[in-house]
């Protein structure tokens, strides 16, 4: 199904690419041909992806802030300079920590919703503007969260999520009339290097909710990535998919 070429004479952006869900998808997208940039807030990481990626194809890495318009602009300016156009964006870029509702603070909130949903809107409203939309063509795919009934424990993700899935549906409307295709991926627990950023205790036992018995990998979000923006995928807009091995439809994640 994914030739070796898939993907020749593309460009694609993934933000958060220097690890993780993020690496995947730009190791993928170099296998099959593309021309691939990662963005990142930390140049180490980013030049740490960089040696590996680099001898799958042509990649380079930017150093961005998603919460930052200036920096995108910065970096859409840059690519239209250095590649000349940009076909496939994906959202990747974003992050959050485990709390109690109620012992969230207002800053935390913020941050989180910030990075999140702001930063996601910013970089989508920019690169269309700045690629996709003059050209009337544009592949988006946001990588969001398991927030099919709701998310216990990271309520300001689970709303900053629910933003982004509600962008991509009422996005994938309003864009249409540019060719722009616009969906969603939703992760259940997947074994990468965010797991890093939670307590072991939050995670023990956790194969045991989901129904497949085992956590998703980083490959396996790669793969239906990259299928929503392949020639396979064309008449499909709008939509969130899945990748949770279950999860989403039984067993309890939050104990009370």
């Amino acid at each position: 199904m994914f030739q070796s070429d898939l993907f020749k004479d593309k460009v694609v952006l993934v933000t958060g690419g220097g690890s993780g869900i993020g690496y995947a998808i730009a190791e993928q997208y170099l296998r099959l041909g593309a021309t691939v940039i990662i963005a990142s807030r930390k140049e180490e990481k980013l030049q740490a992806a960089l040696e590996k990626l680099s001898p799958l194809g042509p990649c380079r890495y930017v150093i961005l802030d998603i919460r930052d318009p200036e920096q995108i602009e910065k970096v859409a300016a840059d690519i239209k300079d250095k590649e000349g156009r940009l076909d496939i964006l994906i959202n990747n870029a974003g992050g959050q920590f485990p709390s109690p509702a109620e012992d969230i603070s207002y800053k935390g909130w913020n941050a989180v919703v910030n990075n999140n949903l702001n930063g996601t809107w910013y970089v989508t409203q920019i690169m269309a503007k700045a690629f996709f939309i003059p050209v009337k063509a544009g592949r988006v795919v946001n990588i969001i969260a398991n927030i099919y009934r709701g998310f216990p424990a990271m309520t300001h993700t689970g709303a900053a999520r629910a933003g982004v899935e509600n962008m991509t549906m009422s996005l994938s409307v309003e864009w249409s009339r540019y060719n722009i295709q616009i969906n969603a991926v939703a992760p259940g627990i997947i074994k990468s290097t965010g797991l890093e950023n939670y307590p072991p205790e939050f995670l023990q036992g956790i194969e045991e909710s989901i129904p497949a018995k085992r956590l998703g990998t980083i490959e396996e979000v790669g793969y239906l990535t990259l299928f929503l923006t392949s020639p396979m995928a064309t008449y499909i807009t709008g939509e969130t998919v899945y990748i949770d091995g279950g999860q989403r439809l039984w067993g309890d994640l939050f104990k009370m």
